[in-house]
């Protein structure tokens, strides 16, 4: 079975951007390649339980279990020490990187407070687009009276486009809410 917004992105979005950058071999568009889900987590170490919960909850959003992500040298300043736990990470790769893209635009970004639409200077200037969410519990799957910490999270889009530009118009045409 193939997710709603791969359909829409073969149906609709692949001939539009064919057309609009005016490439003759439909290979050649912009197509998501990954997107990586990341939870810094400053305070791992003060308080017990943090990143088994913030694991845990990512899980159920995204369907695929994080791998921890440990320091790579100690920051003396930061009381961090090279080998210590500072967060997770998930990378998601076709159906359910298509699933969780879904859910994103069309359930967890309608959700949050005072959204004015997201910044389109989250670009990286290799056609990825960055964004961050402050609390997961904008998602659907998470019960708000369940969750002990608040967390955000980092969203990385990986595209194959060659610049910001065809980036920003396959986004776009996907349903990212773009402020204008």
């Amino acid at each position: 079975m193939v997710a709603r917004l791969q359909d829409i992105y073969s149906k609709a979005v692949l001939p539009e951007l064919a057309k609009e950058f005016s490439l003759v071999n439909p290979m050649a568009a912009p197509r998501i390649n990954k997107v990586v889900i990341s939870m810094g987590m400053g305070k791992v170490a003060s308080e017990e339980g943090r990143l088994e919960a913030a694991a845990a909850e990512l899980g159920q959003i995204v369907g695929q279990r994080p791998v921890i992500t440990l320091a790579r040298k100690s920051i003396s300043n930061f009381k961090l020490r090279e080998g210590m736990k500072v967060g997770i990470k998930v990378t998601l790769r076709g159906q359910r990187m298509w699933e969780f893209l879904d859910r994103l635009i069309s359930l967890a970004i309608p959700r949050v407070k005072d959204f004015r639409g997201l910044s389109p200077s989250g670009f990286d200037g290799r056609g990825s687009y960055n964004m961050g969410l402050s609390e997961q519990t904008v998602f659907p799957e998470i019960d708000p009276d369940k969750v002990k910490f608040i967390q955000g999270m980092n969203i990385t889009i990986v595209t194959s486009a060659p610049n910001d530009e065809q980036a920003r118009r396959l986004l776009a045409l996907l349903g990212m809410p773009f402020r204008t």
